[in-house]
């Protein structure tokens, strides 16, 4: 929610000053001001252009996700949307009743990557958040009758399928920049970690050690991989390099599995199993000995951190059933959003991506909305979300 009693558009100045040039640098430029509300109401007119009426359907349902709109009718709007579109460029603006701008910004890319960029522009300036259009997710489904690696944006389009290894491929992990995508595959037999390079499309088995080597998970930097490994005898938890070169962080008798890197690449928590029931433990990338969250939960696995640091999801499982819980990191306390597994966040910390019975969903943690975006792939699972 927008919990000021106004909200400032701060950035109009550099907005105008870039569209208008120099001469407008010296003259008083207006500040737009958007009233207190749950949601800031948008109205479209549609964008021009042989495209526009894709790009509009596009940026209405991109600004729809985020739960920071509304669309209205051009009369109820505090803000109207607008542009044009030719070729590769798209021009696009939100402005008030009176004319004033509010976001001003020229894009460039197909039709879907033009409405992606102004919308998260939308987003970012009218709101401070960062915006979550076009960023892309990875997962595992069995459209195939085997598990496959399946790559596309976040609202479910755009999917394609990555691997075909007509064996088993789990566990993606997509970096952050969205370039690189890890893997757990069997490809060779048993289980390794293979690096894809989304750009060229090159594979390479980088962690090979023998006995299991699994659970992939991409440091901030995209440099480092955490992961589980048993080479030694006992799954531990080990940091590799993009080369395979391993260090290991735990030294226990249990298991450990599902690493998450805080964002600052300084921590990791994971799911530890000493025949108890896991938990989740806190620990240095550097190495020590990890620290138990206390979650309220007796069973509790796959952690993620969010981007900002403030968050974690993880599955809980009660009664034989999964559910999704999210902890607030500052004040501890954790409480159940949804039936499922798996939890992923977005890069707006807001958003997450589970599967429940085989098909995926986006869900606002803040509203508790949330839609199918994954499903008629056989049985979707395990997202990644690039941040």
């Amino acid at each position: 929610m927008i919990n000021t009693h106004a909200l400032r558009i701060s950035r109009i100045c550099l907005l105008l000053a870039f569209s208008l040039g120099p001469a407008a640098q010296a003259a008083d430029t207006p500040t737009i001001t958007v009233s207190k509300s749950d949601t800031i109401a948008l109205a479209f007119q549609p964008i021009t252009g042989p495209d526009g009426p894709a790009i509009t359907r596009v940026l209405e349902s991109d600004l729809a996700a985020t739960g920071y709109f509304t669309l209205s009718s051009p009369g109820s709007a505090s803000l109207i949307v607008a542009g044009s579109s030719s070729g590769s460029q798209l021009d696009g603006k939100v402005s008030d009743h009176g004319g004033r701008s509010a976001v001003a910004g020229t894009y460039n890319g197909d039709t879907r990557a033009k409405a992606h960029a102004f919308a998260n522009d939308i987003v970012q300036t009218l709101t401070g958040n960062r915006g979550i259009a076009g960023s892309r997710i990875a997962f595992s489904a069995t459209r195939t009758g085997r598990k496959e690696i399946y790559i596309g944006d976040c609202d479910g389009s755009a999917l394609q399928q990555l691997t075909h290894d007509n064996s088993i491929s789990v566990g993606p992990s997509l970096s952050p920049d969205g370039h690189l995508l890890a893997y757990t595959g069997y490809k060779a037999g048993y289980a390794d970690i293979y690096l894809v390079n989304l750009s060229t499309g090159s594979r390479d088995r980088i962690i090979k050690y023998p006995g299991t080597n699994s659970g992939a998970a991409f440091s901030p930097g995209g440099d480092r991989i955490a992961c589980t490994l048993s080479k030694d005898g006992n799954p531990e938890l080990y940091v590799c390099g993009l080369n395979g070169s391993a260090r290991r962080l735990t030294h226990t008798s249990g298991v450990e599995s599902s690493p998450t890197w805080s964002p600052g690449g300084d921590e990791i928590i994971y799911s530890y199993d000493d025949h108890g029931g896991p938990q989740l433990f806190r620990i240095s990338s550097s190495g020590g000995s990890g620290q138990q969250l206390s979650t309220g939960f007796g069973y509790c696995t796959e952690p993620d951190w969010s981007p900002d640091g403030s968050k974690l999801a993880f599955n809980v499982r009660e009664e034989g059933s999964f559910s999704v819980a999210v902890m607030d990191l500052r004040g501890g306390s954790a409480r159940i959003v949804a039936s499922g597994e798996r939890p992923v966040w977005g890069p707006d910390s807001r958003h997450l991506i589970f599967s429940d019975d085989g098909v995926l969903y986006l869900m606002d943690v803040q509203t508790g909305r949330k839609k199918a975006i994954v499903s008629g792939l056989g049985r979707a699972t395990e997202p990644t979300w690039a941040h």
